[in-house]
Formats: C-alpha cells, structure tokens, sequence
C-alpha cells in the first residue's frame, strides 16, 4: 500500500498558492476526519450472517475512529442496493458500503446498467466472506447429497431450491451444480435468510442453498446440512463434506469487503482501511465470524482493488455458462 503524504498546508499558503494546487484543498479539508457519524449500507436484511458481521466490525471501527459507524440496511436486488447507493454518494468517507462480486453480476445482467462495478468505487479493505451450504429439513428423506441429486435425477423439476434471488452467488452455484450433475431443480427466490428459513421450517421449498446463517438451526437438529461450498470443511460441522469431496470442482467463498464511491481523498481510504483491519481482529468480531465460521481473507486497500477485475471476470464466465449473459457483455 503506497504511503500517504499527510503534509498539512496552512490556509495562508492554499490561498497564495495558483491555481493549479486547487487539488490540494479535498485533502486539507479532510484532514478531520471524522467529525460526524458515518454511514455503513448494509444490501441484506437485519439477522442475515453478513448482516451480523459487518454490524460487530462497524462497531468496532467506529471506536477506533472516535465517531459511530451506523449500520443502514438496504436489502433487496440480490444485495447490489448498498454499492448502487454509493455512486450518487459524496466521496467524503462518510458513506460507504459492503461491496461483493455480486456487484459485478447485476452490472453484467442489467438491461441498463445504472454504474461501473469498476469505475465508479473506491475500494477500501477486504475482510471476509461467506461459507454456503445445501440445507434440507431434518425430517427429509435425503442425508447425502448424492441421495438428493439422485432424487432430482428421477423427477425432473419437482425439487424445489430456495436462494436469495435469481443471478445470485447461491443461484449461481446451484445453476452450476445442476448443469454439471445433468439434473433439474425449480428455483423459488426470496429476499433473505429469514424468509429462507421460514421457507425450509414450513416445507416450502425441499431445501435452501444459503450462507451460514442457517448454522444455529443445523446445530439445533432442524436442518440437515448436506454439503458446504468452501475449500476446507467448517469445524463446526466436521462430518459434513465440501463440494469438491462431493464430486464437484467448485469453491465458493464469496469474499467481501467495504467500499465508497469513487474520488475519495487517499488519506481517508487509509483511515477508514486502518479502522476497519484492526476492528476485524478484535475478539467481539471473530466471535461472530467463528460463530457462522466465516473465514479471514483481509487484503489491503492496493490488493482488494486489484482483485475486481479478475472477479468481473469470473462473473462473467459464470453467467456465460449458465446462458445468462446478455449479447455484447
């Protein structure tokens, strides 16, 4: 990460100075940063994982940075909400945003794209990410995966699949598993863990593919998980397989991290970085990311930038074999 001149002018230099060091004035009037109460959009329904997380991170950043960081929850478009919020933002650090690959998948898939998931943030730290699973209600017949797509196999179509909504990462993913296992599942979308929860509870779906918010009713005995979608299987549940011990080549580990719109004064992203890495190491957040078994994938400012280009482009190729991409993306 390049090192940041924090070299502070005096009001009687800015005004003698020509024209051409206007530039100079964001940062200097930055330089207080913060002074006032920062907001954190959050795209998931208060009681998601991801929901929970960022809320004991924010909580933490917020008193390293002398000001609260206040959660705002903006659920709905497959999460893409909190980052769309963000490009009619100020550039000021005093708005910012989970920022996730999902971001890319809505620019991809939009009839009309409303921003550049490139061009149109400032990518601040990456923390974490999300360990997903297939889950199915206790009471069902199924206790292997293999048990499940077998059943698939024999009744096209009849299985139903419960996500957080059509293009994402769980739709996605089911999508890729289907095509590759040769079978038909009927997709039911809802607009978040809660209502996943209830839907699996109730038997409206035959199983949900989620992340790890439906931990706490696995461990209960009301849920049944079938397999996780990570490298490494989760240590709260070391009986349960990966997808690739299952058969399938795929890992899904869905990092995030925060972002603000784009233009921020450097020294700012800096703050802000600072704050959050030290809040995600803090014995309050990895309680939570143990309790969901989230994983640590903390990079910097300068790498969590570099990586989009190459996650848009995982997306892409997603899209691209699931038939969804539109013509000329």
């Amino acid at each position: 990460m390049r090192t940041i001149d924090r070299t502070v002018f005096s009001r009687r230099a800015l005004l003698a100075a020509p024209a051409s060091t206007a530039l100079a004035v964001p940062a200097v009037a930055q330089a207080g940063f913060p002074d006032r109460p920062i907001r954190l959009l959050i795209p998931w329904p208060a009681g998601a994982s991801a929901d929970i997380f960022l809320r004991a991170v924010a909580d933490q950043a917020g008193r390293r940075l002398g000001q609260p960081v206040i959660p705002e929850n903006r659920p709905g478009a497959s999460g893409t909400l909190g980052a769309a919020a963000l490009k009619d933002a100020r550039p000021d650090g005093y708005t910012i945003a989970q920022f996730f690959s999902g971001v890319h998948r809505a620019m991809l898939t939009a009839e009309r794209p409303t921003y550049d998931s490139l061009g149109d943030f400032t990518f601040i730290v990456q923390l974490s990410g999300s360990v997903h699973g297939i889950c199915v209600h206790a009471d069902s017949p199924w206790k292997t995966l293999a048990e499940l797509f077998d059943a698939a196999r024999a009744s096209p179509g009849r299985l139903t699949y419960g996500t957080l909504g059509a293009t994402s990462v769980q739709h996605m993913t089911m999508l890729d598993l289907a095509q590759r296992a040769g079978v038909e599942f009927t997709h039911v979308p809802y607009r978040g863990g809660g209502e996943l929860t209830t839907a699996l509870l109730s038997r409206q779906v035959d199983m949900i593919a989620d992340a790890s918010g439906w931990a706490p009713i696995v461990a209960e005995g009301r849920f049944r998980l079938l397999v996780t979608w990570g490298s490494s299987r989760m240590p709260r549940f070391p009986d349960v397989p990966t997808l690739r011990e299952s058969g399938f080549d795929v890992v899904v580990d869905s990092p995030y991290g925060i972002a603000g719109p784009k233009g921020m004064d450097p020294s700012v992203v800096s703050r802000l970085h600072d704050a959050f890495r030290e809040a995600l190491d803090e014995p309050s957040t990895r309680q939570v990311m143990e309790r969901f078994n989230m994983p640590r994938l903390y990079l910097d400012t300068a790498a969590f930038a570099a990586s989009q280009p190459d996650a848009k482009a995982a997306e892409r190729a997603g899209l691209a074999r699931a038939g969804l991409l539109p013509a000329g993306r």
